[in-house]
């Protein structure tokens, strides 16, 4: 009864590669998002700043939103294939230390879970079973704390990056648009940092982490 009562509750606790993928794109968007506010307000309130020329200020703003939201997306795609690239590699190295070194690779689980505090049977014992289960999956887990299932997906954090880009430059971009001259510079602060905190919030709820904390950050470091 106790493991039956167990069960619904070990299903919803998020110890799957869901997370991984998650936590990526997660990142990828709040970096995104509040590059997107900043860059592009610090760029049309300068721009601002020199000249009431509305047509200048657009194409300043739209030049600022294509750029940033390309040099989002492709950094991001760069950054997360070199990590995928080195994961992939751990794993191939496992892999062959697995098919070369059984017993040595054996071993080095069982002194893992002695370093856990486990004893030395018991860790024979959990290194024995856990290799005739899924060896690679054992071995990634206990000594690179990686999963095949959570290897990163550059794709995921690109478009990420690049789309939060984009909705994040939308608000700088009309508040300093909209108001009249001497109210550009003003409103499109006070947007900013309405947008920021908006962010924050997003992000921390998504992420089920203390929307204070994540909104204060965000706030201050853009501001």
């Amino acid at each position: 009864m106790t493991d039956a009562a167990a069960e619904p509750t070990h299903r919803t606790d998020p110890h799957d590669g869901r997370v991984h993928a998650k936590l990526n794109w997660l990142r990828a968007a709040v970096l995104g998002a509040n590059d997107g506010i900043v860059s592009v307000a610090a760029l049309v309130v300068g721009v601002a700043a020199a000249t009431t020329d509305l047509g200048a200020i657009v194409v300043a703003g739209v030049a600022s939103v294509a750029a940033g939201a390309i040099s989002m997306g492709l950094g991001e795609y760069v950054s997360v294939s070199s990590q995928r690239d080195t994961e992939r590699a751990l794993i191939a190295k496992e892999r062959e230390e697995l098919a070369t070194m059984p017993e040595q690779e054996l071993a080095e689980l069982a002194e893992i879970y002695r370093g856990k505090g486990l004893s030395r049977e018991t860790a024979e014992r959990v290194a024995i079973e856990l290799t005739e289960h899924d060896a690679i999956a054992a071995h990634l887990e206990a000594e690179l704390h990686i999963a095949e299932a959570d290897v990163v997906n550059p794709w995921h954090a690109a478009w990420a990056s690049a789309a939060s880009f984009l909705v994040g430059a939308v608000l700088p971009m009309i508040a300093i648009l909209l108001p009249p001259p001497e109210w550009r510079i003003a409103t499109t602060f006070i947007a900013v940092l309405v947008a920021l905190a908006v962010t924050g919030w997003l992000s921390a709820w998504i992420g089920g982490a203390p929307r204070l904390r994540a909104v204060s950050r965000v706030v201050i470091g853009g501001a």
